[in-house]
């Protein structure tokens, strides 16, 4: 018999980010049917999967999740993590499954029956799928995948929809933790085992795996309660600071979308034209009018990274108003300079790269208002084949604009003041989306594999 409510708590919006804990108690008072946490995120790019490393430290993940799977095992409802280790990877998931055995073996925790998910594809299902014509760049600005490509790719990863999720709970898992995953799909997943309407849980899903994004003062470090019903859910802030308003909600609802109200995942369109989000007059906001359809043919969006060089870069300030404004005229004429010294290497095998914060940092080309700070933070990059010459590359260009002597400087002191000495970072392997695209499956369990294992 389906729950008349299933209430879902929601500590933060990526786990290892924290949360007050006084906010997560306020939420176990409400006793939730669920504990669920997004782990992962390609906003940052894709040198985390192309590494292999997590998104947050080893410290700040066990921090969370010590508080999370005590008071999930204490009140016996599952734990449930999406995305593990920042990329979903099998190096991410198995980074995240260390840290839950060591909490679960200092607590003395026995008969806990973990689900893994594993979110991997081999690199020849895809190159198969890429021959069948059954794999697509997920937009116009990815490169072709050749076999040369693929093959330089380290890791793939599918996102999952809520399909493995709920036959791992229906094994009776009592923490899953997920590959990479929709990020919706773990909220969702749980709410639909349990009878609930598939659009408003996956709606749901969509505002609490970024936590308190939705509230205000919104965050991503504080805690969330989502109560589905039968035709509506709920969202509530656990913390006194924060409150939802209709607004609040619905600007969230187009939070990460090309489309205002379209939403595309595994296998699933999400509509969201007809929603009506009510404020309770507690803080909280109900929402109802999703709906959800199923999309012809069930594909899953891939995501692989392949190491394309390596970077040096430095941080330095400008404050002379002659330099300024000149500043890209002074940089292209050091990028000249640095061209000519080293000759006898090909352009090809590095890149230098001029970022003017103050000016056009953040939008570049596309700034409309162009008028300079009275100082400027300049960050000279380079890209290069090796670390060795990316390091050169950079010297070079870093020294030349110190010391260039431009038109109408009365100093003949240094351009350039660096906050950090040494001024040269090495910052090591660059990485770019290799596999980006959409690929067609038999249905959504067909990839992903779960794997049980208990304390």
């Amino acid at each position: 018999m389906t729950k008349e409510q299933f209430k879902i708590l929601a500590p933060c919006g990526m786990l290892g980010y924290g949360f007050p804990r006084a906010s997560f108690m306020n939420g176990m008072a409400h006793h939730p049917d669920a504990i669920v946490v997004d782990a992962g995120s390609t906003d940052a790019g894709p040198h985390k999967l192309g590494a292999g490393t997590a998104i947050v430290s080893k410290q700040a993940c066990k921090k969370d999740l010590e508080i999370m799977i005590n008071a999930g095992i204490q009140a016996k409802i599952p734990i449930i993590i999406g995305s593990a280790g920042g990329s979903g990877a099998k190096v991410h998931v198995e980074w995240t499954q260390a840290i839950i055995m060591e909490i679960l073996e200092e607590h003395r925790f026995q008969g806990i029956k973990i689900a893994t998910i594993w979110a991997d594809i081999p690199h020849e299902v895809v190159a198969a799928k890429l021959d069948a014509g059954q794999c697509a760049p997920l937009g116009l600005t990815v490169a072709p995948l050749t076999q040369e490509r693929l093959a330089a790719t380290t890791n793939i990863v599918a996102q999952m929809g809520h399909e493995p999720i709920v036959e791992a709970l229906q094994e009776g898992a009592e923490i899953v933790i997920c590959g990479r995953a929709y990020d919706p799909s773990p909220f969702a997943a749980v709410a639909m085992l349990h009878g609930f309407d598939a659009a408003l849980a996956y709606h749901l899903g969509k505002i609490l795996e970024c936590a308190a994004l939705s509230a205000e003062p919104g965050t991503t470090k504080d805690c969330m309660l989502g109560i589905l019903q039968m035709d509506s859910f709920i969202v509530k802030p656990l913390s006194e600071a924060r409150k939802c308003t209709a607004v609040s909600v619905a600007a969230h609802t187009f939070y990460e979308k090309d489309h205002p109200y379209i939403l595309h995942g595994p296998g699933l369109t999400l509509d969201l034209e007809h929603c009506i989000f009510t404020e309770l007059g507690d803080g909280s906001v109900e929402v109802s009018g999703s709906r959800i359809s199923e999309t012809p043919v069930y594909k899953i969006k891939l995501e692989g990274a392949m190491k394309v060089a390596c970077r040096t870069f430095v941080i330095a300030g400008v404050r002379d108003p002659l330099l300024i404004a000149r500043i890209e005229e002074v940089e292209e004429l050091v990028k000249q300079q640095v061209y000519e010294y080293y000759d006898e290497i090909s352009r090809e095998n590095y890149h230098i790269h001029f970022i003017n914060y103050g000016l056009n940092g953040v939008l570049g080309e596309l700034e409309p208002n162009r008028a300079p700070a009275h100082e400027l933070g300049v960050v000279i990059e380079v890209t290069a084949k090796t670390q060795e010459l990316a390091n050169a590359i950079c010297s070079s260009a870093r020294s030349t604009f110190l010391h260039y002597g431009y038109e109408g400087r009365k100093s003949t002191a240094g351009n350039l003041a660096f906050p950090f000495a040494p001024s040269d970072v090495p910052f090591g392997d660059v990485y770019e989306f290799s596999v980006y695209h959409l690929m067609e499956v038999a249905d959504g369990l067909e990839m992903f594999k779960n794997e049980y294992t208990e304390v």
